[in-house]
């Protein structure tokens, strides 16, 4: 359908001929003048948009010159035949079929791209991981560590470390010793942007094409679509209440592991102390790296804090991952690794090449407050607010289902998983349907698993950390609704 003929710019009246010209030339080229072409006279248009005649007779002598019309001493302008039919065309073309030529890195990226949807706007209660309430970020000492980070004039305007801000590095290795035991020098620590960089310099320089890797399953997707972006296979790893089953390891070559023991994502077990010793022996006995992803340690309930991997004997294979997503912002883009040191300088080498470096201001923001203890005191207060949320919803789903629900993973974190063991798994659709349109966002669990047999009941990964008890309490009311509809 052609576009409604429409006047260039008729409610400005003091166009210049530049203006015309260019108003002109956008409406012949999207077709607006239709199959015959006619644009209005010279007198017409000048009248029409209250300006000289001769202003008028300009932008028609450049489009002319230009090819874009035909003109004729006593006729009407007319849309030059060329690019009428130029037009035609391109508006009945086809996309083009040529397959586009890829690495294959590309190549493995198309067939099996990461899933990524937009967070859904308008519900009741969503019961999404991983994302935080605003009320809980530390506005007034953030702005207050970002006023004075900017304050600060720099000696010049250069690239930094790509391994990162040495104050920051400096204060990450105390935070890190007080709050996880981790004993580390400040070169072995490279800031990155978020845990996801930090995860794909990994397997960028770990893994190669046909090369395997160990994945808790079920397990973190996003780190499994990395590993498995450069071509390495996944060898998948069954967990229990304790998290990765390590007997299972034995007879198992791999170049790395990938593990959440501090709280395994997302069925919440905490690898017991026997587990993470066999698990180091394993990666000492393969020659291979032990990823440790500690990325919601600062949230602990009822059981005490265990030492990570990272800071037991014979830990030389392990490279701890760290992140303030889930403590003041996923937006902020903030990660760390601490590296062994003979790995420090090709993962500097590897992030300048990535980035550079990540942005400065934000890392002496973060020092700041690490430094003035304002994090430190932030955790405290976040750890608390939580923990309320948590037994928010574990009171909400016992008062709402009883006996009929089972919950794991509540000791640890920003999330538990909910069991329903007397609904069926053929009916998961349905209900995450029916919830929807209550209002109620929940996720399965069935999706974070991979090779081992998932359970043949619904379970749902249920994060707590961006809703207030009110939503909580109502969003529970409404998935009961839901459940007991497909009865």
């Amino acid at each position: 359908m052609m576009q409604k003929r429409t006047n260039p710019g008729r409610r400005a009246g003091h166009m210049g001929a530049r203006q015309i010209y260019e108003a002109l030339r956008d409406q012949i080229m999207s077709l607006v003048y239709g199959t015959d072409g006619l644009l209005p006279s010279s007198r017409a248009l000048a009248s029409e948009m209250g300006v000289a005649r001769s202003t008028v007779t300009i932008a028609y002598e450049q489009l002319a010159a230009e090819g874009f019309i035909e003109t004729r001493h006593g006729a009407r302008p007319r849309v030059a035949r060329a690019v009428v039919e130029r037009g035609r065309t391109r508006a009945t073309s086809r996309p083009s079929t040529r397959k586009v030529r890829l690495s294959a890195f590309g190549e493995r990226l198309r067939q099996a791209p990461p899933h990524w949807a937009a967070p859904p706007r308008g519900l009741v209660a969503n019961f999404r991981y991983g994302e935080l309430s605003p009320a809980d970020f530390p506005v007034l000492a953030w702005k207050k560590a970002v006023i004075a980070a900017m304050a600060r004039k720099p000696e010049r305007l250069a690239y930094d470390d790509p391994c990162g801000a040495l104050r920051l590095r400096t204060a990450l290795q105390g935070y890190l010793w007080r709050s996880r035991s981790v004993r580390c020098e400040v070169d072995q620590i490279v800031v990155v942007n978020g845990s996801q960089q930090g995860l794909d310099i990994c397997a960028r320089l770990l893994l190669d094409a046909g090369d395997r890797f160990v994945m808790e399953d079920p397990g973190y997707q996003m780190a499994r679509h990395t590993f498995a972006a450069t071509g390495a296979v996944a060898v998948p790893i069954q967990v229990d209440a304790e998290g990765l089953q390590t007997e299972r390891l034995d007879g198992i070559a791999a170049r790395l592991a990938y593990v959440t023991p501090s709280h395994q994502y997302p069925l919440g077990g905490v690898m017991p102390i026997g587990r993470r010793h066999q698990l180091l022996a394993w990666a000492r006995q393969n020659d291979a790296y032990v990823i440790e992803d500690d990325y919601d340690s600062e949230y602990r309930y009822d059981t005490k804090p265990i030492p990570p991997l990272h800071a037991l004997e014979g830990s030389d294979n392990v490279i701890y991952l760290g992140t303030v997503s889930k403590t003041l912002s996923p937006t902020l883009r903030i990660g760390y690794l601490v590296v062994p040191q003979a790995l420090r300088s090709l993962f500097a080498a590897a992030k300048q090449i990535m980035d550079r470096h990540t942005p400065l201001i934000e890392q002496e923001a973060l020092a700041a407050m690490l430094e003035s203890g304002a994090y430190d005191s932030h955790v405290r207060r976040v750890r608390r607010r939580n923990a309320e949320r948590q037994q928010a919803l574990l009171d909400a789903l016992r008062r709402r289902f009883g006996d009929r629900i089972r919950i794991e993973g509540k000791a640890a974190g920003l999330h538990v998983v909910a069991w329903l063991d007397d609904l069926p798994r053929k009916h998961q659709d349905a209900l995450i349907k029916a919830a929807r349109a209550k209002g109620v966002g929940i996720y399965p669990v069935s999706a974070l698993f991979v090779g081992s047999r998932t359970r043949k009941s619904v379970g749902l990964v249920m994060g707590y950390s961006a809703l207030e008890t009110m939503q909580i309490e109502r969003g529970c009311k409404l998935l009961a609704q839901a459940v007991a509809e497909l009865d």
